[in-house]
């Protein structure tokens, strides 16, 4: 049991993934095709840019009891609408410092960057971040969430 009263040998990460509709989802959509697998811990929410998930979009997921944040975009120089993807960049390194500064590891949120070719890389990042997310067991936030 942790400190949260969840057993965690039991504990299943919930991660909440914006992907970039041009890139990175098609990625995710290459992956299913190609039966590539990985952990089913990812709840996908696509959107047109990953510079259009605000700090605030991150922080709700967060407090609606996700263990971790992934923002998967267009790799750097490729974003369909020319800077999203430094706007991401830019929100999410700023983000993770206020994370860290009121006691949430910054390793809860993660930015990728991922090509529409690259659902290998997708499935890759998804294994990756649930073993890190599995290490640093349940979000702070996810007890007072199930509560309600």
């Amino acid at each position: 049991m942790d400190n949260n009263g969840i057993a965690t040998d039991k504990f299943e990460p919930r991660i909440i993934g914006f992907l970039c509709n041009w890139c990175a989802y098609a990625g995710a959509d290459l992956a299913g095709v190609s039966r590539i697998q990985y952990p089913p811990t990812l709840r996908v929410i696509r959107v047109m840019c990953s510079g259009r998930v605000s700090d605030i979009i991150m922080l709700s997921a967060f407090a609606a009891g996700a263990d971790g944040v992934l923002v998967a975009g267009c790799h750097l120089g490729d974003c369909h609408y020319q800077k999203g993807n430094l706007l991401a960049r830019r929100r999410v390194v700023g983000l993770k410092r206020l994370l860290e500064a009121v006691g949430i590891d910054g390793d809860r949120l993660r930015l990728e960057w991922i090509g529409a070719s690259e659902g290998a890389k997708l499935a890759e990042t998804v294994t990756n971040f649930t073993r890190t997310i599995k290490k640093l067991g349940p979000s702070p936030f996810r007890l007072k969430y199930d509560k309600r």
